[in-house]
């Protein structure tokens, strides 16, 4: 649960639904929406007007960094996680007030990745300015 304005996003574990557990942790403000990473371990999430990410272990329950979004306004909706050719796990996210998309590495654990780990790698620039979510097709 991201508490937009104050820069805290609330884990609740519902393991048992009787006596939910919640983890508040600091991370920026103005934090919007986000999604996993291919693992579903970590989440990142945007703060939009920071023009941040905020990435989470959730396994962990602790904030792992906050990185510039490499744009102005992240957007990303849920993101998008592909598998790139050179830095191999990626998520990315579009920006409403550039046109860039912006490709940060997952891959913490994997020895062959883990250098890119929670950097902007790649920023692909696109037509026009702005967009609003990004999405990879299933069959690419």
């Amino acid at each position: 649960v991201n508490v937009k304005e104050t820069g805290q996003i609330l884990l609740v574990n519902f393991k048992d639904i009787k006596n939910l557990k919640v983890t508040a942790i600091e991370a920026e403000r103005f934090l919007h929406d986000g999604g996993f990473d291919k693992t579903g371990r970590y989440f990142l999430v945007a703060a939009n007007a920071r023009h941040k990410i905020a990435i989470v272990d959730t396994k962990e329950d602790k904030l792992v960094g906050v990185i510039e979004s490499g744009g102005q306004t992240p957007h990303p909706g849920r993101g998008a996680n592909l598998m790139h050719p050179k830095f191999g796990p990626v998520w990315a996210t579009s920006h409403l007030g550039d046109e860039v998309v912006t490709l940060i590495g997952t891959a913490p654990d994997d020895p062959k990745y883990k250098q890119y780990a929670w950097k902007v790698v790649e920023e692909l620039k696109t037509p026009g300015a702005g967009n609003l979510f990004v999405k990879t097709h299933p069959n690419s």
